[in-house]
């Protein structure tokens, strides 16, 4: 344990900062596919009793059309967040009809290429942007990979923390600057131990073969129609060969708050040769939002974010510039397919004080090689975690997986018990217990499990999928929601529906000259 973090977990420890630690917000953005009941990507569009995909602040879609994401609101309980999830996985279960909802993170079988929807939100300038980016998402990168589902989780600290230990450590910083570069820190260090994750909570070590529509691939068979690597996590995570695209190069610094959004707005102002070729139109369509490197900053594919609610109308880089980091978005989750919702309480229980120990650790800037050994072993995990005697390399020194996981657990127990003694508990020790099992046993992890049980009933990775998905189906619709919850989903979808229109009816200027402001939004942005 570093010094610092000692001096830290002394600070919170104290009887009136304990309390602080209740505050900490929770929220999750769960992405799952609309199938049929033969396991096929549904065709039809996002259902109107679901409301508009623009404007709702709970559900809407992410790449297709089938691609639905569930947002619950930030809350300081966990157990209430997860709640949340679940009551808007049942009203989506009353407007699906013989629809389902897909288990796990990789993809059902697909149809041909062009045969996977785009999102489409109206006609507003807005909606139309949304629906170019897509199109330019599929000309850059395909629209298989799109595809993939996961698990987004928002956390953030409260705000009276980041002042408190500013003053404790004697720092000239404004508390904005302050709490930014403690969550860049964060950030950092997550960068470094993220490996850990995709070890204990990775959960798509198999997918369709259809997937890779015949392109070459390391994997192994399964089965005819399953590809797997047997000792994988997160095939999700890997690189699947999507590697030759303009972001292989691109890896924002994360030294400071400045330099990690100046590198996003290059990327953003930056051409890109081969898009530069495919230009933003085709037959007077439109077919990409520009040429450059990122259509806008969402496009960088990342396994955390550094985040700030944004006001209407501006863009998540100003939102960070003008006001700072708020929270960060963490990307690397798989969902679990036996969890029906994806995901459950002892999993966040373990995030909240694996984050805390990321921020609350001494942080050094990445530098010279370290950078590189951190992705090169979060990719080892991803492709090979449950490998026997996998090592990593931690300071340029070999260090078995095992072994660095244990340091690394034993490191964040003083974080798990702290975040216990504020919320009068022991669920946070509960979920810390039950990853030394993984680690000690990789048979426990979800990965293992995904394979054992297509093992043990002889299915394909399609099958299993389709056994979990249906089982997901029959507990959300064995009990209905209570009628006032019903209601409220009913009436926002039908208020959502309405602010979408609104916005249509009053739309004032071409959409040319929106995309051009839009893009002008960041061109401006002094350096």
């Amino acid at each position: 344990m570093s010094e610092l973090l000692n001096r830290r977990l002394h600070l919170l420890g104290e009887p009136a900062n304990l309390p602080l630690l209740k505050q900490c917000l929770h929220g999750i953005e769960r992405e799952c596919l609309r199938v049929t009941q033969d396991g096929r990507l549904a065709q039809t569009p996002h259902p109107e009793a679901l409301g508009s995909a623009l404007t709702h602040e709970q559900i809407t879609t992410d790449y297709s059309e089938a691609l639905l994401e569930f947002i619950t609101p930030a809350l300081p309980d966990p157990a209430e967040t997860l709640k949340s999830l679940d009551d808007i996985h049942r009203f989506a279960y009353t407007a699906l009809g013989d629809e389902l909802l897909w288990a796990p993170s990789m993809p059902c079988a697909l149809p041909a290429e062009e045969d996977i929807p785009l999102a489409w939100y109206g006609t507003s300038n807005i909606g139309q942007l949304k629906h170019v980016y897509r199109k330019g998402l599929a000309v850059r990168y395909g629209r298989t990979m799109q595809c993939i589902a996961g698990i987004h989780y928002n956390f953030s600290m409260p705000e009276a923390l980041w002042p408190l230990l500013r003053d404790a450590e004697a720092g000239n910083m404004d508390e904005r600057d302050y709490q930014s570069a403690a969550y860049i820190g964060l950030i950092r260090n997550f960068r470094r131990y993220s490996w850990l994750l995709m070890y204990l909570f990775g959960a798509s070590p198999a997918l369709d073969a259809g997937f890779l529509r015949g392109r070459p691939h390391r994997l192994e068979q399964f089965d005819a129609t399953t590809l797997y690597l047997p000792y994988a996590t997160s095939l999700r995570m890997s690189d699947l060969g999507y590697q030759n695209n303009a972001q292989a190069s691109l890896t924002p610094c994360y030294n400071d708050l400045h330099s990690y959004t100046e590198s996003l707005r290059q990327a953003v102002a930056t051409p890109y040769a081969p898009y530069v070729e495919i230009g933003t139109h085709k037959n007077g369509e439109w077919v990409q939002l520009n040429t450059n490197v990122l259509q806008i900053e969402n496009e960088y594919y990342s396994s955390i974010r550094p985040k700030r609610v944004t006001y209407t109308g501006e863009r998540p880089i100003q939102a960070l510039m003008a006001r700072g980091v708020q929270y960060v978005e963490v990307r690397c989750l798989d969902i679990n397919p036996f969890q029906p919702t994806g995901v459950d309480l002892p999993l966040s229980r373990f995030l909240d004080a694996f984050l805390l120990y990321c921020a609350m650790e001494d942080s050094p800037l990445l530098q010279g090689p370290e950078c590189g050994a951190c992705t090169d072993n979060f990719m080892k995990v991803v492709k090979e975690g449950r490998r026997p005697g996998l090592e990593l390399q931690r300071d340029g020194q070999a260090i078995t997986l095992r072994e660095w996981a244990a340091q690394l657990l034993d490191s964040i127990a003083p974080l798990a018990e702290l975040l216990d003694q504020s919320h009068g508990m022991d669920e946070h020790r509960q979920a810390l217990a039950a990853q030394r099992d993984k680690v000690a046993d990789p048979a426990l992890t979800p990965s293992a499990q995904v394979l054992a049980s297509m093992t043990a009933h002889k299915e394909s990775f399609s099958q299993f999928s389709m056994r979990q998905t249906q089982a997901h189906a029959d507990y959300f619709r064995s009990t209905a929601l209570v009628p006032e919850k019903r209601d409220s989903f009913e009436k926002q979808a039908v208020t959502s529906l309405a602010a979408q229109s609104d916005l249509e009816r009053n739309e004032v200027g071409e959409f040319d000259l929106f995309v051009a402001a839009y893009q002008a939004s960041i061109l401006g942005i002094s350096q």
